[in-house]
């Protein structure tokens, strides 16, 4: 029998697998049972932490992400202490989805499972279904059953497009597509219930903890939202933008891609919602800060200029960002002669007045320009942010020509701030990002980790908001099979299996299933926004994070 010295030093739960760190501001916690997942993921929720931002559940993985180093070092030894045997003790709510089964892919489950057509139906709509966790899109909640007869592979060939209310079946999990996406599940029914609206109180039809019953239907496929057995605390619903604003600005030409952003909506990861935000987020602070706003206001993201804008009142500007040539012209109707064109720096405040039109030209150096416009874009919010998500379609669409940007009043009491410059990375030479060890780095060898750091890569033309594609010598894996899908942070540079690496940026998906290599800090993000196709990188080693305590070396799911 063990002495009370020898109890004492004993670890409290030893359900923990190990941490791991994810970069410089996140630790991947990973764990043996998807109760103990949910476990963390809950009391984590409950109870957050100083400097917690996101907690994302996956099948064996806890990926918590926070705003600083030491919040993350503090996190590491946080997550030990939990007892992880304790029920999750989620809210719950039921929702029952009608789904007519008629999927493509409904006669080859049949075969899988050695049940018939009616059977499978049968075996899906007789039991009830548990949301663990949510990821891929917002809306996708990855669904647990109590019958193990529907354990199906994936398609061996994904498809290029579901389409969105599609019923689906992927290994140990159902779900339902909540928008038109690829995906290799099989297909088995569909409905017509709104996985995701942001009119709704709840965004998400099915949260982490709620239960499902699906019910057969011959015709139109409905849903019923049955009440909540509990608060679920603050509504984090869409929500119109209440300030007051005007019409401040039209857009006439929008360029290759204009944006509206700040600095994104994080905390909304377990839903399946990245943070998205500026790509560049010290640049847009910068905007904000000569315009005098804050520095979360939201402003303008665009891609290699091109834009042109006309002043519908008096406005007060600033670009920062990649080194554009800017003009101003006079109002078409001005008397001819009685208005000279003006050509203000990046980097100042200036003034558009009524009827001016701003033109953005092609950058000189860098990729993305800012404009902050002084009192900030208005508009309705999308929860909480006004950030523009092109993977998940959340925020305003990209700007067109016509687009009327309103403009809200400055806040009482703000000032025009002073120049400022805007660092660039040197195109004469491959720009460097620090890089710390990322969780799945046992997943190469030592010579493959060798050629990743000592390698110049190139920016491929296939790059953008979600991601840099980069084109070099293909780095191989260490190991076969594929790793289960866990969460991911901006700055993750995952290798998929041609070898060939993508490094995570602003609207990155919330999971992944291809293993990380490497982490860039957060300092150094910033520089990858602004590497344009043709760019050279070089990854270097940076300082790596405090040891976490007792940090697996071997991952539970190779």
């Amino acid at each position: 029998m063990p002495t009370k010295q020898q109890q004492a030093q004993k670890p409290p739960h030893a359900a923990l697998t190990g941490v791991r760190a994810a970069g410089d501001c996140a630790i991947l916690v990973e764990l043996p049972t998807l109760d103990s997942v949910l476990s963390l993921q809950a009391q984590l929720t409950a109870h957050p932490q100083p400097g917690q931002v996101d907690v994302i559940a996956a099948a064996r993985t806890v990926l918590i992400t926070t705003d600083s180093p030491h919040a993350a070092r503090a996190l590491a030894t946080h997550v030990r202490s939990i007892d992880l045997e304790a029920p999750a003790g989620t809210e719950s709510t039921l929702v029952t989805i009608d789904v007519v089964y008629d999927g493509e892919d409904l006669d080859e489950v049949a075969k899988l499972t050695g049940l018939d057509r009616q059977g499978v139906v049968a075996a899906h709509t007789g039991q009830l279904w548990t949301a663990a966790f949510a990821g891929f899109a917002p809306g996708f909640a990855y669904l647990t059953g109590e019958d193990s007869r529907l354990e199906v592979p994936r398609r061996h060939s994904p498809r290029t497009a579901v389409p969105a209310g599609a019923v689906a079946l992927g290994g140990a999990y159902s779900a339902v597509y909540p928008r038109q996406s690829p995906g290799g599940w099989q297909l088995i029914g569909r409905t017509e219930a709104a996985m995701w609206d942001l009119d709704r109180e709840n965004p998400a039809l099915i949260r982490p903890g709620d239960t499902v019953r699906f019910n057969a239907v011959r015709a139109q496929a409905t849903v019923a939202d049955h009440a909540v057995t509990e608060q679920r605390g603050p509504d984090a619903a869409s929500t119109a933008a209440t300030d007051p604003a005007t019409a401040g600005l039209a857009v006439r030409k929008p360029g290759l891609q204009a944006t509206i952003q700040d600095l994104g909506r994080p905390g909304y990861a377990s839903l399946g919602v990245s943070s998205a935000g500026a790509m560049d987020r010290a640049a847009l602070r910068r905007a904000n800060r000569m315009v005098g706003n804050a520095e979360d206001a939201a402003g303008i993201e665009l891609l290699f200029g091109g834009l042109e804008l006309e002043a519908l009142s008096d406005q007060v500007l600033a670009v920062t960002g990649a080194e554009v040539p800017l003009g101003i012209t006079p109002p078409e109707d001005a008397a001819a002669g009685t208005t000279a064109a003006r050509h203000p720096g990046c980097g100042a405040p200036f003034a558009l007045l009524a009827g001016e039109r701003l033109t953005v030209g092609n950058p000189t150096a860098g990729l993305r320009s800012y404009l902050g416009v002084r009192g900030g874009i208005g508009g309705p919010d999308a929860l909480g942010s006004r950030s523009t998500d092109t993977m998940s379609g959340i925020g305003p669409e990209p700007l067109q020509a016509g687009t009327i940007l309103p403009v809200l009043a400055p806040k009482p009491g703000s000032i025009v701030g002073h120049p400022e410059s805007s660092p660039l990375p040197d195109q004469s030479a491959p720009t460097v990002l620090r890089v710390v060890p990322g969780p799945r780095q046992d997943w190469f060898s030592a010579q493959t980790l060798q050629d990743f750091l000592e390698q110049d890569w190139t920016v491929t033309p296939q790059s953008n908001r979600i991601g840099l594609r980069l084109n070099g010598n293909a780095l191989t894996r260490s190991r076969d099979g594929e790793l289960a899908s866990e969460g991911t942070v901006r700055g993750a540079i995952q290798v998929p299996p041609e070898g060939q690496p993508v490094l995570f940026l602003s609207d990155h998906p919330v999971t992944g299933g291809y293993p990380v290599i490497a982490v860039v800090v957060h300092a150094d993000l910033d520089k990858a926004a602004q590497l344009p196709p043709g760019a050279a990188v070089r990854f270097t080693a940076a300082a790596p994070p405090a040891e976490l305590p007792e940090t697996a070396k071997e991952s539970p799911h190779a």
